[in-house]
């Protein structure tokens, strides 16, 4: 549904993209993520056919970004990070507006503006004024707004901005819903967590320049075999990190991880200062985790809590783009 090959803009000396490159489908919700200036308006916005790019070609669609921007604009839904509203209009009439702006024929605006308004969950906010609308319900309407014409792609910088915590976990669940559509959907945003939620794939871009691309399974990946201190003579080998949380009554931690340190299986053992253990072990087929039990249980300790290690998005951005461009 979207690509990108080699796409460069320049603004004066300022490289905003460099040689992005990113393949996104039908039915994904890609998160593009970056801090301030790293270069995600500008690709949605030329993307959106709002800008042209200096090389590197765009499709949306299958359709050329530089050749058939008029018929991209009816594919697509853009929605900027900041939206601009008609404050002397009602939200029907604001929607009429739009609707008879993308020649939705007249016969059928009734019914499509009042399917993105239970969509959007501003049925009931029909005929008030638009300036009278909380912010939360301002960035629903221009969801509907983008939804009028029924586009294939939906591209929207932070819709979540400046959203208070309902309001934003509102906008997360009509996210989801427009996935469920079959919508393909590209969404920047800073708030990773809610990002990891809702997202399928990811995109972490930095000064113009894409670090990681994939699904968050993979990004996840990436950070926890960073993340394992792996002892010389163990390379190519999958790792995977244990959090276990023993029982007040279990001998001392310290005492519990030298035990562990001797199998094996076992790359590197520490104790957090929680008191829980840190256990990274080499993933092997068929093999579980049973001899970390039988271990600790030999060593008299009890089990409170066993599990996998817990990465946040949070964790896979700065580990993806620390020093990544120095």
């Amino acid at each position: 549904m979207i690509s990108t090959n080699a796409l460069t803009k320049k603004f004066g000396s300022l490289m905003a993209l460099d040689n992005l490159t990113l393949e996104i489908g039908p039915g994904e919700l890609f998160g593009f993520i970056g801090p301030n200036g790293a270069g995600k308006s500008t690709t949605m916005k030329i993307l959106a056919c709002l800008l042209r790019q200096d090389s590197g070609q765009a499709f949306v669609c299958g359709k050329d970004v530089r050749k058939d921007a008029d018929a991209i604009r009816r594919l697509i839904g853009y929605m900027p990070d900041f939206l601009g509203v008609y404050d002397d209009l009602t939200v029907d009439e604001y929607l009429q507006f739009f609707a008879a702006a993308f020649s939705v024929p007249r016969a059928r605006r009734r019914v499509i503006i009042d399917q993105v308004l239970e969509l959007t969950d501003l049925t009931e906010k029909k005929n008030a004024m638009v300036d009278s609308l909380s912010r939360g319900m301002q960035q629903r309407l221009g969801i509907a707004r983008v939804l009028i014409h029924e586009p294939q792609v939906l591209l929207l910088d932070e819709p979540a901005s400046g959203l208070d915590p309902r309001a934003r976990i509102e906008m997360r669940s009509l996210l989801i819903e427009l996935r469920s559509m079959g919508k393909c959907l590209m969404v920047s945003s800073h708030i990773l967590s809610e990002l990891a939620e809702m997202c399928t794939s990811i995109g972490i871009i930095e000064r113009g320049k894409l670090l990681y691309a994939g699904s968050i399974q993979d990004a996840y990946a990436k950070v926890r075999s960073a993340s394992l201190d792996i002892p010389e003579g163990r390379p190519g080998v999958a790792h995977e990190r244990l959090v276990i949380t023993l029982h007040p009554s279990s001998p001392a931690a310290h005492t519990i991880a030298e035990s562990i340190r001797t199998h094996q299986r076992v790359v590197a053992v520490r104790v957090e200062p929680s008191g829980a253990l840190a256990v990274d072990i080499a993933t092997e087929a068929d093999a579980g985790h049973h001899f970390l039990i039988e271990i600790i249980s030999n060593s008299g300790g009890r089990i409170h809590s066993f599990a996998p290690a817990e990465i946040r998005l949070e964790d896979a951005f700065l580990k993806l783009t620390t020093g990544a461009l120095q």
